[in-house]
Formats: C-alpha cells, structure tokens, sequence
C-alpha cells in the first residue's frame, strides 16, 4: 500500500526523493513491466502537482507507440524526430521545454499543456522509449526535475526487462 500522507509537507525535491523510493518498493516487489510502468506513471502523478500527463511512449517498429499513462487520452503514435518526444529518442537526450508552444513541431495531444519535460530511456546503447511528462503551467519543470527524473529512469532501467516490453 501506497502512503501519499507525508507528500502533503514536502517541498518539491523531497517529493522528487520519495518517488524514487516508492518507485524501487513498487519494482522490487513486482515483475511485470506493464505493471511497474503504469504504477510508475501513476507515482509521478500523486506525487508532483500541476501536472496533466505522464507516461510512457515505447519504441515499436521504428516508431513511439503510447504505453501506460496516467492522464486524457493521448497520440497513439509518435515518428522519431517529430514533437518533444520524437526529438528526445533523435537526440538521446532530455528535451525540458518551458512553453511546449515554441517548441517548433510540438504534437498537441492535449491542448492544455504548456510545458514538458520527456527523458528518452535507453538501456545498452538502445532507446527503448520515454517518459513524458506534461504540464498545464509553463516553465514546470527545471533542471532538478531532469536530474531526479532522469535518476527514476534509470531506477526503472534497473528493474524492467524492455525487451519484454517493446518489439
């Protein structure tokens, strides 16, 4: 069981730290990788506010194919090299974008999301997909943001056997 109870008097990077310990009791504990994606995205979401999306978008023949989330409905695909997430898996690199709206070839899959922040995982030298997480206030996220949530992939990189994932 899940207590959110101590969330309630955290600044925002002891929430950033509790995270990363619920997120090893969740995969510690449990084996299947659609399980421990979607409880990932769903710890992202109870512990960080204004927040609108989070999960996971995982490589499948070439492309981003929508995995587990929390949040509306989404864009089922994603080409590499297109919109925040696209770029993340074309770079290798965290994409932080303060206004999703200057951001040339965003993909609005909900139009109330101002800002992003999407850590491509990569596992061996492969991508295997990203985290993406949205907001519906602008400039959301900052660098402690990418350190601990870069950290929460690679806690999740530890645990789950992406080849069991994607295809």
């Amino acid at each position: 069981m899940f207590k959110l109870d101590p969330i309630k008097n955290m600044n925002e990077e002891e929430r950033l730290k509790y995270m990363q310990i619920l997120l090893k009791g969740q995969l510690s504990s449990e084996s299947d990788e659609l399980a421990n994606l979607s409880n990932a995205s769903a710890i992202i979401m109870a512990c960080l506010d204004n927040l609108n999306w989070s999960g996971f978008y995982l490589m499948k023949n070439g492309e981003l194919v929508l995995g587990p989330f929390q949040g509306l409905p989404a864009c089922n695909r994603i080409q590499v090299g297109k919109g925040v997430c696209g770029s993340a898996v074309e770079s290798r690199q965290t994409q932080l974008v303060p206004d999703v709206h200057l951001f040339p070839g965003h993909i609005a899959c909900d139009a109330a999301s101002n800002s992003e922040i999407v850590i491509p995982i990569i596992k061996n030298h492969k991508v295997f997909g990203v985290l993406d997480i949205d907001s519906p206030i602008k400039e959301r996220f900052d660098e402690n943001h990418k350190e601990y949530l870069e950290k929460f992939v690679d806690t999740l990189n530890k645990y789950i056997d992406w080849e069991k994932v994607t295809f």
